[in-house]
């Protein structure tokens, strides 16, 4: 009788237990699974889209408008370019991922305009910061329109030729 009664009272921890792990389940988002990509080619100068980080940067920023493309996995590819003021470029080929608002660097460009895969490559959280301001405009204003993954490559290459973000798109 006393096995029974502990029984009974188990019963609802054990079905509470259940449902907690169910929601978290249904929440994660480790079903997603991110498309296979094939390097673009190098970035050429005449394909370079500019776009305005802010007004203290010591790099002006570009897009290669080639290597833009959205994946049926809703992660925005492209290759950005990093130029100092004294001429250096950095370039490297990256993605940008809406819905979870993480960033991955894919390869980094070479002095032979050949690319080497990133050593590093993972997701990583899109911040703020200083080193991340570039992504954080393409992601705010070009890419990822209100937190939601992009309309589309063409799109997103028509407001970075305007210079403006992709939300001024819809409007007159």
């Amino acid at each position: 009788m006393r096995a029974v009664l502990v029984l009974w009272l188990l019963v609802p921890f054990a079905a509470w237990a259940q449902v907690q792990v169910f929601d978290a389940a249904f929440d994660d988002d480790s079903r997603w699974t991110q498309a296979q990509s094939q390097l673009p080619p190098y970035p050429a100068l005449e394909d370079y889209l500019p776009f305005q980080v802010n007004a203290v940067t010591p790099f002006d920023f570009f897009v290669d408008a080639k290597s833009v493309s959205v994946g049926n996995d809703g992660v925005i590819r492209y290759s950005l370019i990093a130029k100092s003021t004294q001429g250096a470029l950095n370039i490297s080929f990256e993605g940008i991922r809406c819905s979870g608002r993480q960033y991955r660097v894919y390869a980094f460009g070479r002095s032979d305009r050949t690319w080497a895969r990133a050593r590093t490559n993972r997701w990583q959280p899109l911040s703020q910061d200083a080193g991340n301001a570039q992504r954080a405009i393409l992601y705010s204003e070009f890419f990822c329109p209100d937190e939601a993954i992009s309309v589309g490559a063409e799109s997103v290459l028509k407001a970075l030729r305007r210079g403006g973000p992709l939300a001024r798109e819809a409007s007159p």
